[in-house]
């Protein structure tokens, strides 16, 4: 479908012909307008995801629903990618380490992604929510704990950015000293900044984490992932857990600090007659944490929704264009709740969507209670979002609140959590590692 000379004029950073860019601070700011932009190529248009990357992204609802439940057309595998085998794609492009292939439940198909899915689900159903809920409870107050006092805070980088990670971090068993890497690694690899440097830390704290646990295993996700009946590799276990530990923190990062956003600057959440589980169904519908991501390839050419594709193209779910497709809008107050498609849909939808909402939901109904009169610091359309074609996240979110004084434990006072050498426990680390941070306040 080619109508672009009755285009009207491209959103600031969109070329007039070609691929429409994904990445820049201009399309962050304003995604809504570039996907009613691509919506005009019909049910799928052509994007950049960073220079060089190419790739078809699907930004009908029905469409996007055909392709992730389409299995025999449509493949995993990003062996398939051939713009990427054909030397098109560097492989130190900083979008590389999300797409490449890895030897996890993501990226492969047919048996082998049974055996690995099934992996997954039988160990996350092991996880006790009430005990998932305590620890939630325990991170949160411990990170509030560390800003309660001043009456201002960055709600994203402050909290919501670290306490998933500090969560997923004692659900997988990592002790510090491999905890403070896996931190660094997943935030590198979806901030794209040094995204290969950090996903060489990640590949090889993961690899240390599996290696433990073969010899002193625990109560935790990955001990529970090397019992399985699957028999695991120690490869396959070391990318299942990046997977994991990946999806779960980066989107749950942003799912928390676009919520509290959303509760934080709109009018209908102000008066208590909305509950926080309704602003994560909002965000979840016209804000996912993920706006673009489920790679797919196809198996042969193939038209697909009025767009040709061939053998081995990039092909991905935009799926906020999808939840907020034009031919929804009649229907979407009749859909329930769970019709958008944030978590995906089909063989790879997301195995973890119920301890993420009880996460999000802990998480967010902590901070009201703590700091029940906090409010923005500076003006909702100041904001900046990050850059990156697949996420939909915040660089900042700056709140303030009345200071309140946290009593704590005499031998707490006694040894304050910081990141000197004084706070450490006995194990070797990086200055300033936010896992052996928490580990000394718990422990003290």
């Amino acid at each position: 479908m080619d109508t672009q000379s009755d285009f009207p004029a491209p959103p600031p950073g969109c070329p007039a012909h070609g691929r429409v860019p994904l990445h820049g601070p201009e399309f962050q700011a304003n995604p809504e307008a570039y996907y009613d932009w691509m919506r005009r190529y019909g049910a799928a248009a052509p994007v950049e995801l960073a220079p060089g990357v190419e790739a078809t992204l699907v930004t009908d609802y029905s469409a996007a629903l055909q392709l992730l439940q389409n299995s025999d057309t449509f493949r995993k595998d990003a062996r398939r990618w051939r713009d990427l085998n054909e030397g098109k794609v560097s492989p130190s492009s900083p979008v590389v380490p999300l797409l490449a292939y890895r030897p996890n439940c993501m990226f492969t198909d047919g048996a082998d992604h049974m055996r690995l899915r099934q992996a997954v689900t039988d160990s996350l159903a092991k996880v006790d929510t009430h005990q998932l809920s305590r620890h939630v409870d325990r991170v949160s107050r411990y990170l509030i704990e560390q800003f309660s006092s001043r009456g201002s805070v960055d709600l994203l980088n402050d909290y919501a950015k670290l306490l998933p990670l500090f969560v997923f971090s004692e659900l997988f068993g990592c002790p510090a000293e491999i905890g403070d890497r896996v931190i660094f690694g997943i935030s590198g690899i979806f901030d794209g900044i040094n995204a290969e440097k950090a996903n060489e830390v990640l590949t090889q704290s993961v690899g240390e984490l599996v290696a433990l646990k073969r010899s002193n295993p625990g109560n935790d996700v990955t001990s529970w992932l090397m019992q399985h009946h699957a028999q695991l590799t120690d490869e396959e276990m070391a990318h299942q857990l990046v997977l994991l530990l990946g999806s779960g923190a980066e989107p749950l990062r942003n799912l928390i600090a676009n919520c509290l956003h959303l509760l934080l600057s709109d009018d209908r959440y102000s008066g208590g007659g909305l509950l926080v589980e309704d602003a994560i169904d909002d965000v979840l519908w016209n804000s996912p944490p993920m706006a673009n991501y489920s790679p797919h390839y196809p198996v042969s050419d193939v038209e697909f929704a009025g767009t040709k594709l061939r053998a081995g193209d990039l092909v991905m779910v935009s799926y906020a264009a999808a939840n907020s497709d034009p031919a929804l809008a009649a229907s979407r107050e009749q859909q329930s709740k769970r019709a958008h498609l944030a978590w995906s849909a089909g063989p790879h939808a997301c195995p973890a969507k119920d301890p993420a909402q009880l996460i999000t939901v802990s998480a967010i109904e902590n901070l009201l209670n703590q700091l029940p009169d906090v409010e923005l610091a500076v003006p909702s359309e100041s904001l900046t979002w990050r850059p990156g074609p697949f996420n939909r996240g915040l660089a900042a979110l700056p709140a303030r609140f009345t200071p309140i004084r946290v009593d704590k434990h005499p031998t707490q006072q006694q040894q304050p959590v910081t990141s000197g050498e004084q706070s450490r426990p006995n194990t070797k680390r990086e200055k300033g590692g936010l896992w052996s941070s928490f580990l000394a306040w718990w422990r003290v």
